[in-house]
């Protein structure tokens, strides 16, 4: 199964969901969108295959959403769109999509619900926090 991830590699939510990915057993593909931008159509397919809208994915901590005003509740679904295309920080990561669907992986374990094959148990991210117990049973994040 191919996986993409749309990745920040500074963003320990991120690394952790590229780690279960990998350690899963997959070789995913793996696009540093801040690096690469993102387009409007990709954008729009994404969230909506994920079944978000664009506020649900704006990035509103360590982000200049607020500096912005992207944070009134006024402001429109293409603005939001205009203002992660220039700032492609604002879109929360990471944003993974593979046969299984699209979900922005928000806890980092949230991606176990995209994958047919998980990690050998016990699991554990990057801070130490147990995310798959010996038994191989997922634990509440």
């Amino acid at each position: 199964m191919e996986i993409v991830i749309h990745h920040n590699p500074a963003c320990g939510t991120s690394r952790n969901v590229l780690q279960i990915i990998r350690d899963a057993g997959y070789d995913p593909v793996v696009v540093e969108y801040l690096d690469t931008g993102w387009t409007r159509p990709q954008l729009q397919a994404l969230f909506a295959a994920a079944g978000i809208t664009p506020r649900q994915a704006l990035r509103t901590s360590k982000s200049p959403a607020e500096e912005l005003g992207l944070l009134d509740p006024s402001v429109s679904d293409a603005a939001l769109l205009d203002a992660m295309l220039a700032h492609p920080v604002l879109v929360n990561r990471p944003i993974v999509a593979c046969a299984n669907g699209v979900k922005l992986c928000r806890p980092s374990g949230a991606v176990l619900d995209l994958l047919d094959n998980w990690p050998p148990a016990p699991w554990s991210k990057e801070d130490g926090a147990l995310l798959i117990d010996e038994q191989g049973n997922r634990l509440p994040e």
